[in-house]
């Protein structure tokens, strides 16, 4: 991982020499009226500027303005006019998608008087929300004991996490949302995870769409989230902070090694600065975080990887186990995460903009393997590398028309492997730094151990030896263009149209390094030809183009839209189910083997979209919002064994004809003020999706089958939201924020050979709905803050959330219940924030604390079948486990099953406490 320091200037200097190539919203408005304070008349032709920039308008003869194209951040907004005294609002917050309102009252000047400065209050309620919409900026995730977007966004009223710590929103599957960064998708779309991740350190605001989102955004079916990055100003601001810390639990019982404490076991560092390069015309922002964990799962290294067991075929109990480690405690969940961010903004006119971005992550982690516990070094490494270049030109061509055109370069790549593979010359290949993915000069190292040796002693035992050989690489790179026009009509029409084209290249390698002691001697690649050897280079392609219309009246505004999606897959499919592959021994010599395939359609979707909101009292607001969504699956399942290489095991399929996913949605809320400090929003829900993706098993002969991908599944999601907000004001230092969601996740269970049978007589298949893994039917989020920020804060953030689904077996019969039918136990979480300011010449030094699940909660996350619970198993009372427990009593080396079934893995992190400093300036 120290390599990574060294990348960065580098990475820097080659995306400014790149050619980038043409391949969401990210600002916002504000509006008003302004009047005579005597007469109550509107004033036309008074300037409205906003403070340091170049925006502004002037009032029209009714006396209303319109400022667009506003970054999100916090305003001073100055309102001037011959023959009136100045008057000006401060801190007035702007926010992507939505417009503020801003009326003044001008004095007439009889005399020389100061401004009237006006503190503005940020609303409580949004009149121009007409679907679910959730905004937070730079301060307040400063506020937060938060350190990564997810975190931010657990805590929002409609997400959920599941058992791995996916986000979930609406009850949607984790790879259900779309990810932007100043309006460009950072979606790999090989499985729609991150390509890249951005410390909250460089995040101006964070935006969540969870609702039915305008037809601007596409490809996505549960929500929308959109981060926009600091920009540097006309003042240089800059922080440094350092912090860590350890794991401190009384769990010693649960974790093992949990009571050795290292104070440098988790190690943060993190650096911002910006400011202008040439005044008024060029700015910079830069900023980057790393960090280097151990994590809190250890195992022993009882066993080197070259170690194996040895049982006597005439005595079963004599068992001989191989055990050359050095018995060292060694992390087995490491981790080390770097993310930089850079933004030049070149401002060569008042009435242009332009942004050039550069976004890099780097990581390097090992993922715990309960098993090699006693072997840990034999577990995968993996390696994570993206980077995202993006280009946004912004060109207001009048004081109510403005264009933005996007081009961006994404890349992507990932390696999973236990040892890299070698060059000619024995020096290992490091595939994770962007390197040309082409294996076939290379050679797999010679530590990789035959297949027998990756074996345990016994049942409910930890593997004594062996190598997992298999190696993954996949590299995603996306080329974009994106235009979009934006303009007001008239004080209640704003329209806004525009297009996207994007163009994939996907590459992709998996296989198993094959060794054994018949026929592969020494470790060796499969040939790409056959069926142990996955590799591919696809290059599809997407166009979409919207139309919408926002409509703003005093009774209501409507937001519509419609949106039209084209993709191509670019690849090849197999037309029949029975001989699915060209390359089948068993097709008869009279097939056209060729006539098997055809070549994958092109998608098309319409997807209309629309949103009322309208007000029932000054400060209570209603709205609802129907739509339809369509999303692709991610181009894993389009692609996998795209050449239709058969053998004789059950084997999986891609599907490149597959169809997009849909939705359609509907919800109605209603946003309610109560005081100047305290209002609620309460939303109802419900989506029906259809043709989600699943895999089906087909029956060729009595012992053949494979697995085809197929648009099978189908779910309903109903739900409730309930937030309450009460702000931290000047005369207040009490804030606090509670998110309650009741939401019942429901999909279809159909049994995957059912599928051959239905096919083969024409009826539709049985659909049972049962609930959806990540079903959470309570989850309550609450934060409370106290304090003066400038000075202290303390601030305090807790999550409680019912048991998720699991599915349960009756352990004296062997009967498996209706999957997800049971459910695990509560969750329930507590993390702490406390931090103190103090100021010396012209910096601003804070030091703080952080403490994860404060109370040391045993939060079990998965658990065991037969109980329902983590903590313990019925499968300790059967035979093969009390056999196996009375041998490791007198074997040296042999993993005890009471020990085996204690997995630490099972629960959520116990409690961790981190000191730091930060200084600001």
């Amino acid at each position: 991982m120290n390599k990574l320091l060294w990348k960065i200037p580098l990475f820097f200097l080659f995306t400014f020499l790149i050619s980038v190539k043409l391949f969401a919203g990210t600002t916002g408005k504000i509006s008003g009226v302004v009047t005579d304070k005597e007469t109550g008349e509107p004033l036309p032709g008074i300037n409205i500027i906003i403070e340091g920039t170049s925006m502004g308008a002037a009032t029209d003869l009714d006396g209303s303005y319109i400022i667009n194209n506003i970054p999100p951040g916090t305003y001073s907004v100055i309102a001037s006019g011959v023959g009136f005294q100045k008057s000006k609002f401060v801190d007035v917050k702007v926010a992507v998608d939505f417009t503020t309102s801003l009326n003044f009252t001008m004095h007439t000047e009889d005399i020389d008087l100061e401004t009237i400065v006006i503190k503005a209050e940020a609303p409580m309620v949004r009149k121009d929300l007409t679907s679910s919409h959730t905004s937070v900026d730079a301060e307040q995730i400063q506020a937060l004991p938060v350190e990564s977007v997810s975190q931010v966004l657990a805590l929002q009223a409609g997400i959920t996490r599941g058992a791995g710590g996916e986000l979930h929103i609406r009850g949607g599957r984790s790879n259900e949302i779309a990810y932007t960064v100043n309006g460009v998708s950072v979606s790999n779309p090989y499985n729609n995870s991150n390509s890249v991740s951005i410390a909250t350190n460089a995040i101006q605001e964070l935006s969540v769409v969870s609702g039915t989102f305008n037809a601007e955004y596409g490809n996505a079916l549960s929500g929308i989230v959109n981060q926009v990055t600091k920009e540097g100003g006309s003042d240089y601001h800059g922080n440094v902070t350092f912090y860590t810390g350890d794991y401190l639990s009384g769990r010693e019982e649960t974790f093992f090694n949990i009571d050795d404490i290292d104070p440098l076991n988790s190690f943060v560092g993190e650096a911002s600065l910006g400011g202008p390069i040439v005044k008024d015309m060029l700015s910079f922002f830069v900023s980057g975080r790393y960090s280097d964990s151990k994590g809190y799962l250890y195992g022993v290294r009882q066993h080197n990887p070259w170690d194996s067991v040895y049982i006597n075929p005439m005595d079963p109990n004599d068992i001989r186990i191989a055990m050359s480690g050095d018995s060292a405690i060694v992390p087995m969940s490491i981790g080390q995460y770097l993310s930089a961010t850079g933004k030049l903004t070149f401002r060569p006119f008042s009435t242009m903009k332009i942004n050039y971005d550069i976004i890099i992550s780097d990581s390097y982690s090992k993922g715990y393997n309960h098993s090699l516990r006693l072997n840990p070094d034999a577990s995968y490494n993996y390696y994570s590398w993206g980077m995202l270049n993006s280009l946004e030109v912004r060109h207001a061509l009048s004081n109510n028309t403005f264009y933005t055109f996007r081009a961006s370069y994404n890349l992507d790549d990932y390696a999973q492997y236990l040892y890299p593979l070698l060059d000619e010359n024995g020096n290992e290949v490091d595939f994770h730094a962007g390197m040309e993915l082409d294996l076939t000069k290379y050679f797999a190292d010679q530590r990789y151990q035959p297949s027998h040796k990756l074996s345990s002693p016994g049942t409910y035992s930890f593997l004594s030896g062996g190598t997992l050989n298999g190696h993954s690489y996949q590299r995603t790179r996306t080329l974009g263009a994106k235009f979009d026009i934006t303009s007001q009509l008239n004080k209640n029409h704003e329209f806004k149209t525009g297009a996207e084209f994007k163009y994939h290249i996907l590459d992709y390698e998996n296989f198993s390094v094959l060794r054994d002691t018949v026929r592969y001697f020494t470790p060796t690649i499969p040939d790409v030809r056959t069926a142990n050897h996955n590799s591919y280079t696809k290059k599809p392609i997407e166009f979409s183009i919207y139309a919408q219309d926002k409509m703003e009246f005093t009774s209501m505004v409507v937001n519509i839209g419609v949106r039209y999606d084209y993709f191509h897959s670019k690849s090849q499919y197999s037309t029949d189910i029975f001989h699915p592959t060209p390359n089948d021994p068993n097709l008869l010599p009279t097939i056209d083997r060729e006539s098997l395939l055809d070549d994958s359609p092109v998608k098309h979707q319409i997807s209309p979209r629309a949103g009322i909101s309208f007000p029932i009292t000054d400060k209570g607001i209603i709205h609802f919002s129907y739509g339809h969504f369509y999303q692709m699956p991610s181009f894993a399942y389009l692609y996998s064994n795209s050449d239709f290489k058969y053998s004789f095991s059950s084997q999986s399929y891609g599907n490149a004809n597959l169809n997009p996913q849909r939705t359609v949605s509907y919800e109605l809320g209603l946003q309610q003020q109560l005081t100047e400090e305290i209002a609620f929003n309460l939303t109802g829900y419900y989506r029906d999706v259809r043709d989600l993706l699943a895999t089906q098993q087909i029956r060729i002969s009595e012992n053949e089958t494979y697995l085809k991908y197929v648009n099978k599944d189908y779910a309903n999601i109903k739900g409730i939201t309930f937030s309450l907000t009460k702000r931290r004001t000047p005369n207040s230092m009490f804030g606090a924020t509670l998110d309650y969601t009741f939401q019942v996740s429901e999909g279809n269970n159909t049994s995957s050979d059912a599928f051959f049978l239905d096919i083969a007589s024409g009826r539709q298949s049985e659909k049972i709905p049962i609930y959806l893994s990540w079903d959470q039917e309570h989850t309550l989020n609450g934060t409370v803050s106290v304090g003066d920020p400038s000075d202290w804060n303390v601030t305090l953030v807790a999550r409680l959330g019912s048991g998720l689904p699991y599915d349960p077996v009756l352990f004296d019969q062997q009967v498996y219940l209706r999957p997800n039918s049971g459910r695990k136990p509560t969750q329930a979480v507590v993390d702490l924030l406390a931090e103190k300011t103090f100021t010396w010449y012209n910096f601003d030094i804070v030091v703080f604390l952080k403490v994860f699940n404060l109370f040391d909660t045993l939060n079990e996350r998965y658990v065991y079948a037969s109980t329902g619970r983590a903590t313990y198993t019925l499968d300790q009372t059967l035979e093969t486990a009390k056999e196996s427990e009375a041998l490791a009593q007198g074997i040296a080396g042999y993993g005890a099953p009471s020990e085996y079934f204690n997995q630490p893995s099972f629960y959520l992190p116990p409690r961790e406490v981190r000191l730091g400093v930060s200084v600001e300036f």
